[in-house]
């Protein structure tokens, strides 16, 4: 599908679940409620959305939550997806602490890439950020999944007086591991309003400082936006996503689904386009049948028709998404 300034959409990331086993700061605040489960998406109208999706040109899926792995039925779902004609990439987002458990099934239903949300290496910083005591489980759980084979990218948001000093500690995973490390800018979504973003800018400048040996990566590491770097002997790459300092809309290639049904042209803003009211229509005809299909293959171009041609991030009183991310999708 192309919008209207000329980007090829071929890339949804699918939030299926609102719920979580942490609770991170800047995602889910306590006491934050989640959806009646009547109110979310069943994961038989996930895989009807995701053939009308195909049927209009999005060709990589990416699964997220929330937590993905909390939603009884992600793997299967994950298999049933990767068979839908025109769908030619599955991957997943997660915070890794039941990877390890579900790992030798998403595999099997054919996996073809993971991205671990991990912010520190210390487990007191670990557990302000995410309110548990999990770090070594991740950890083990990464180094399962690049054990296995599967492409692993780590996600790490760095926060001013919280876990900074630790970027170098967590680039040097991709020097131990076969693992993409990414640095993603903090957004004003939810509860990073107001959290003064760590710029990549400064931080390419500190990586080149320590090591005199890094250079651009021109390799494909995946579909998002992220800028790659390599040091000498390092086993994978360093990313950079920068949604404030480094403006990377003239190739945004994606569209997002919530987990309530709803089709977001661009996480910046509010608007969005329901998907519940076809899906949930005579209920008792089968969800992928054909009107239903070409009505939400139609939905899709609207929603891509109304992508703006850049989001607002670096002004904040322009931003109009007022959710938190969990209530959005990772």
């Amino acid at each position: 599908m192309e919008d209207r300034y000329g980007r090829n959409i071929d890339y949804m990331r699918i939030s299926i679940t609102d719920r979580c086993n942490l609770r991170c700061c800047y995602c889910m605040p306590e006491g934050l409620s989640f959806a009646p489960v009547e109110e979310l998406l069943s994961l038989g109208e996930i895989e009807a959305i995701c053939q009308a999706a195909a049927k209009a040109g999005i060709r990589k899926l990416k699964v997220t939550g929330g937590e993905p792995l909390v939603r009884p039925g992600c793997p299967s779902l994950i298999g049933k997806l990767k068979r839908i004609p025109g769908i030619e990439q599955v991957t997943m987002t997660t915070n890794g602490i039941a990877l390890g458990q579900f790992l030798p099934e998403l595999l099997e239903h054919g996996l073809d890439g993971v991205n671990i949300s991990l912010d520190t290496l210390k487990p007191q910083v670990y557990r302000q950020i995410t309110g548990e005591d999990k770090l070594e489980a991740v950890l083990e759980n990464i180094r399962q999944a690049a054990d296995a084979g599967i492409p692993v990218k780590i996600n790490a948001v760095l926060q001013k007086g919280v876990n900074d000093g630790e970027w170098l500690d967590l680039a040097l995973l991709a020097k131990r591991l076969p693992v993409d490390v990414r640095y993603i800018e903090m957004m004003p979504l939810g509860q990073g309003k107001g959290l003064e973003p760590i710029s990549n800018k400064s931080l390419l400048r500190s990586f080149q400082k320590a090591f005199p040996g890094f250079r651009e990566d021109r390799q494909v590491h995946g579909n998002g936006p992220a800028a790659y770097y390599r040091f000498p002997g390092a086993r994978g790459s360093i990313g950079f996503i920068s949604a404030i300092h480094g403006r990377f809309c003239k190739g945004c290639n994606r569209i997002r689904l919530t987990s309530r049904g709803k089709l977001k042209p661009c996480l910046c803003f509010g608007e969005e386009v329901d998907l519940m009211g076809v899906l949930r229509r005579n209920p008792e005809l089968d969800e992928c049948a054909g009107q239903k299909s070409m009505e939400l293959q139609a939905l899709f171009r609207r929603a891509v028709l109304q992508k703006p041609k850049e989001h607002r991030f670096g002004i904040e009183k322009d931003v109009t998404e007022g959710r938190q991310m969990v209530q959005i999708g990772g």
